[in-house]
């Protein structure tokens, strides 16, 4: 099952880049693994799915002892706290969701001790929501000027989560909010930050967020099925 599920997603990002004039490679599927078990992340591996996303840290830190052989891709989507950034920060391979200057410290601290950069991105609150977290839109230049100031922590574009709704079309207004600020930041001239990355778009409205720019999607019922919670 999850073979083929990755198969016909990989599948519709081809017809949609082919639609938009993009490349389909230049598209990175995050597999969403959040109460999905140990054995379905597996399959995932075996049908050559590599970059994987958790939402908690203590469940990616069971997750990665046990998949270490592995050696899965882990990006971190969740909210972090900065009291947890020191259990991820020696192996996780993309934070999607710095929306402070605190957290932003702490994976600076972080990554001196375990003598890395990490990659982040800034995540965004598009939306009217106020279950969602991220930077407000009228900050985020402000926030990626401060941030660029830590040489471990290297911002490599944004994130954000479209609204609840069943109607994928309803996320295009934050989604191309927030490919516009990418590029309102990249030409505020920032030094030691980049806008490659625009993350967004999950199972129900990827399509959506690749039409409007998305380089990364994060998918996981569409992959690994309903979650039983």
């Amino acid at each position: 099952m999850v073979a083929e599920n990755i198969k016909n997603i990989r599948k519709r990002i081809d017809e949609t880049c082919f639609r938009c004039g993009r490349k389909p490679n230049d598209i990175t599927v995050v597999a969403v693994t959040k109460t999905f078990s140990v054995e379905l992340i597996r399959e995932a591996i075996n049908a050559g799915q590599l970059d994987f996303g958790e939402n908690y840290v203590q469940e990616l830190n069971q997750k990665n002892d046990l998949l270490r052989e592995s050696k899965p891709r882990w990006h971190f989507i969740g909210h972090l706290q900065t009291n947890k950034v020191k259990f991820i920060a020696d192996y996780v391979h993309l934070i999607h969701t710095v929306d402070n200057e605190r957290v932003a410290d702490e994976i600076q601290k972080r990554a001196e001790r375990t003598n890395r950069a990490i990659d982040v991105l800034v995540e965004l609150h598009t939306t009217e929501e106020t279950t969602k977290s991220g930077v407000k839109p009228q900050n985020v230049v402000e926030l990626v000027k401060s941030i660029s100031k830590l040489p471990r922590v290297r911002i490599c574009g944004l994130m954000t989560m479209g609204p609840f709704s069943e109607n994928p079309d309803d996320s295009r207004p934050s989604f191309r909010q927030l490919a516009d600020l990418g590029k309102t930041i990249e030409k505020e001239g920032i030094e030691n930050i980049s806008m490659k990355h625009l993350s967004m778009g999950m199972s129900h409205d990827f399509v959506v967020g690749i039409e409007e720019g998305a380089t990364i999607v994060r998918i996981g019922t569409a992959i690994f099925g309903k979650r039983e919670l």
